[in-house]
């Protein structure tokens, strides 16, 4: 009697831990795994790890606006935000106009924010139109959109009239593929009261930027339009019978996350101290929406900490994994194929797994 009860708390406790961690997320669970074995191994080949925790704070600062644009678009029922290109050349206008104006410093960066906020609305909104008409088909749709405008943007990039010569071609018309940001406002933010702890280079002002975008978007999410946008993902037949605009919501969700996009990648060029144009936005969809997938979001469901999560994983294993791959493969075409391996790898992991919950 006494064995079948310690039998019976034994399953119980065992059920219970296998409920925890199918909560958690099964797919997180192995990167998370992925990565302290890529630490293991970093400390086996003498790779500093301050320097690789340092460079994953870097990025978490530069990445992680870009991965919070999914949050709006999962929460409103419009899936993944695979526009993302739309807002980030949205953006990019906003920084190349505050170099055209000659600005300089925290002044340029907030200005190209500025710039892009309109832009990004005006575009949002119009996509929003688009994604009610297509509904059940907004991933497959928003992938050819994005493309497609992207595409569309390297005509505009080519006869834009900016005229400042750190962006416009010697010869012609048009601004170039790569714009430097140094002596605009290239790492304003990673310096900003940035300080070293046990060898660590903490960037708290690319930190403070994230935490006040994400505090601001949580309490966005705890208005009451944050809560009538959530309930239209969550159930758009019961919002609909409650009153709720269902079509307006998901177009002002839209909006929302491509605002979130022009902020993000303005918010990553700081940081990378380029901004990147033409084709250089086509792809950058993928990686932030397989971040917050690794986080733990589903196509239906998604947090905050989802996004925080997802970053630091997702970009913590591309830090120490180059190195590793490039300590290994001593071979530069090797070590390249290594990170070609270890980026798209994850990508296609997360976007097979949709998030472990689905």
């Amino acid at each position: 009697m006494q064995y079948d009860n310690k039998k019976s708390q034994t399953t119980t406790m065992l059920e219970q831990i296998l409920k925890k961690i199918r909560s958690f997320g099964i797919p997180r669970i192995i990167i998370i795994l992925f990565l302290l074995s890529l630490w293991i191994s970093a400390a086996f080949l003498s790779i500093p790890f301050p320097a690789l925790l340092s460079d994953t704070f870097v990025r978490l600062g530069m990445n992680t606006v870009l991965t919070l644009s999914m949050l709006p678009s999962i929460l409103v029922g419009t899936s993944l935000f695979f526009g993302l290109p739309l807002g980030i050349i949205c953006g990019l206008l906003g920084g190349v106009m505050s170099i055209e104006l000659n600005l300089k410093g925290l002044t340029a960066f907030f200005a190209a924010i500025g710039f892009s906020i309109p832009l990004a609305i005006l575009v949002g909104y119009g996509y929003g139109l688009l994604l009610n008409r297509v509904k059940g088909s907004e991933m497959t749709v928003g992938t050819y959109v994005g493309f497609a405008f992207v595409s569309l943007m390297s005509f505009g990039w080519v006869t834009l009239p900016f005229k400042n010569p750190e962006m416009a071609w010697a010869i012609g018309k048009g601004i170039r593929v790569t714009v430097s940001l140094e002596g605009r406002f290239s790492n304003v933010l990673n310096k900003l009261w940035a300080f070293e702890l046990y060898g660590i280079k903490i960037p708290t002002g690319a930190l403070v930027f994230l935490g006040v975008m994400c505090l601001i978007m949580g309490l966005f999410l705890r208005t009451r339009t944050g809560l009538a946008m959530q309930e239209c993902g969550m159930n758009p037949k019961f919002a609909k019978a409650s009153g709720i605009d269902v079509d307006r919501m998901r177009i002002l969700g839209t909006i929302i996350s491509t605002i979130l996009g022009a902020i993000g990648i303005l918010t990553y060029a700081q940081g990378f101290g380029f901004l990147q144009l033409y084709e250089a936005p086509m792809y950058m969809g993928f990686i932030a929406a397989a971040a917050i997938l690794i986080g733990g979001a589903t196509l239906k469901t998604a947090k905050i900490s989802h996004v925080i999560i997802g970053t630091f994983l997702f970009q913590g294993i591309l830090v120490v994994a180059l190195p590793v791959a490039n300590t290994v493969a001593t071979l530069g075409s090797l070590a390249e194929i290594s990170r070609i391996i270890v980026s798209n790898g994850i990508i296609l992991y997360a976007l097979a797994q949709k998030g472990g919950n689905e």
